[in-house]
């Protein structure tokens, strides 16, 4: 009868071979990272680092000339000013309209609410130049209800192309964004809650201000706060319907790495540093924010 002996190597083989199966078990989900890490350095870090390395160059050599120009020029600031303006008033506007939407979605039917929130899925994506178009149609000199409303004085002097124009389509788009993003913090609040308050004598008006909002703080904090950015990057529907008229930031920073005449890519990356700095530190505030409702809460 013959006995098979171990050799010391074959036991370290294969002891070795659960291991090594056991480290590619563990590696092989990271190896589906890699197209996305890929793709999010090629499509975001790249152009980032492009951007705010470009933005020091001024006649091929390092310089802050970019941004003492931006900073020295009435026009730019006035670009930053109107962009500001029509993202924050948007922002504010869209965040109450649809606070109130979604609040009152609660309350339907359930197929009218899958009904709504399908809607809103489908508006959100109705956006650039043919929300334009469509404004012109309706809101325009000669649109629809503009002929309507002024036939019966209701208008007055509003002009699409304008900055009030401007702002009402500005709202219109944030509204779908803002239901979406805020429809599931609404779960968090109970019905309970408020019949609660009620027992103790609590209004409606008083339920919102001590429990509502407070619960839901974070996320209309949030919410606003991807608004602004939201608004602030936009361009094609005000490019569309101004024809770059309307000076707000992005169509001053197309125009200087897209035009013929005045090509000057390093002072669009300038603007672009100043602009991604500017939602940075209003992101900064805003995390604080959150920060402080959710210690406030505990």
């Amino acid at each position: 009868m013959s006995s098979s002996v171990l050799s010391p190597n074959s036991v370290k083989s294969s002891s070795a071979q659960p291991k090594t199966l056991s480290w590619l078990k563990r590696i092989k989900p990271a190896l589906w990272l890699v197209p996305f890490t890929l793709f999010f350095y090629l499509f975001q870090l790249a152009p980032m680092v492009w951007v705010f390395t470009n933005s020091f160059v001024y006649d091929g050599e390092f310089s802050f000339e970019n941004y003492v120009e931006v900073l020295d020029s009435a026009f730019m600031m006035q670009a930053f000013g109107n962009s500001l303006w029509l993202s924050f008033w948007s922002s504010v506007f869209g965040l109450t309209i649809a606070t109130l939407l979604v609040s009152s979605l609660r309350r339907v039917n359930s197929k009218i609410r899958d009904g709504v929130i399908a809607f809103t899925n489908m508006s959100s994506n109705f956006s650039g130049v043919p929300l334009a178009f469509a404004f012109i149609i309706i809101l325009g000199t000669n649109g629809a209800i503009t002929l309507l409303l002024k036939q019966y004085g209701l208008l007055g002097d509003f002009d699409l192309y304008g900055k009030w124009g401007l702002l009402a389509i500005y709202i219109y788009f944030q509204i779908p964004l803002a239901v979406l993003l805020l429809y599931p913090a609404f779960d968090a609040l109970s019905d309970d809650w408020q019949a609660a308050a009620s027992l103790l004598g609590a209004t409606t008006s008083q339920y919102w201000v001590k429990v509502a909002l407070p619960v839901l703080s974070p996320a209309l904090l949030g919410t606003f706060i991807i608004l602004i950015a939201n608004a602030i990057g936009a361009y094609a529907s005000v490019y569309a319907l101004t024809a770059g008229n309307y000076n707000v930031i992005t169509v001053r920073i197309a125009s200087l790495v897209s035009g013929d005449l005045f090509l000057e890519p390093n002072l669009a990356a300038a603007i672009s540093v100043i602009l991604m700095a500017m939602l940075a530190f209003i992101t900064i505030i805003n995390q604080w924010l959150i920060s402080k409702s959710y210690a406030g809460r505990k």
